[in-house]
């Protein structure tokens, strides 16, 4: 694995970790494990770009 690699599995835990620490804030009430997870597929709907944002802010 090069340095490629190693940066984008930081940035993908680095989002996993942000999302989970901040679902509270999201409109989301169930399903935190699985939409942290699918973070980078699911920013494709609106919706879910706009709750991850959200929960980024904190």
């Amino acid at each position: 694995m090069g340095i490629l690699g190693f940066l984008a599995l930081v940035i993908y835990a680095g989002g996993v970790w942000k999302f989970w620490t901040g679902f509270r804030r999201t409109n989301f009430s169930q399903g935190r494990f699985y939409l942290a997870l699918l973070w980078p597929v699911l920013l494709v709907s609106k919706s879910y770009r706009q709750n991850f944002t959200k929960a980024l802010k904190g």
